[in-house]
């Protein structure tokens, strides 16, 4: 096998990749800014260490991943070069009963407290806009 083929294969077969890229076609997160950014900001420990984006990441390592209130303590079981469906991102790593369980119950204990996701404050909509003029008139 000639030095140009291996170097071809090795791009579709990664022993190790950066750690924002992995994170992303995990999807753990949306885009690689935000992976970017919640390495860059301690969200993601390695190991048991803060790292930085450009981290390589190789199967067995073990992560924990703090999203806002929740926590995953993840092991890396493969690495994948591209975004593929959810049910596929999900063979990338396998998550420990103990962080699941604990995920959970505080999901269920949010919801009982109706602490929804999509609560947010916005602008007032055309309907609402018209029924705040219409109380202030009166």
């Amino acid at each position: 096998m000639t030095l140009r083929e291996n170097l071809r294969m090795d791009k579709f077969t990664p022993d190790t990749m950066r750690i924002d890229k992995w994170l992303w076609a995990a999807r753990f997160y949306k885009t690689r800014a935000l992976a970017t950014r919640a390495v860059t900001g301690g969200k993601v420990h390695m190991n048991g260490e803060r790292i930085k984006p450009a981290r390589k990441l190789a199967p067995g390592d073990r992560l924990v991943i703090r999203k806002g209130q929740y926590q995953f303590d993840i092991t890396v079981e493969q690495l994948g070069a591209q975004r593929r469906p959810a049910t596929e991102a999900r063979t990338l790593y396998s998550e420990s009963e103990e962080s699941a369980a604990t995920r959970q119950a505080l999901y269920r204990e949010r919801k009982l407290q109706g602490v929804s996701a999509h609560q947010r404050e916005r602008r007032p909509d055309k309907r609402t806009r018209r029924l705040i003029h219409r109380f202030k008139q009166q």
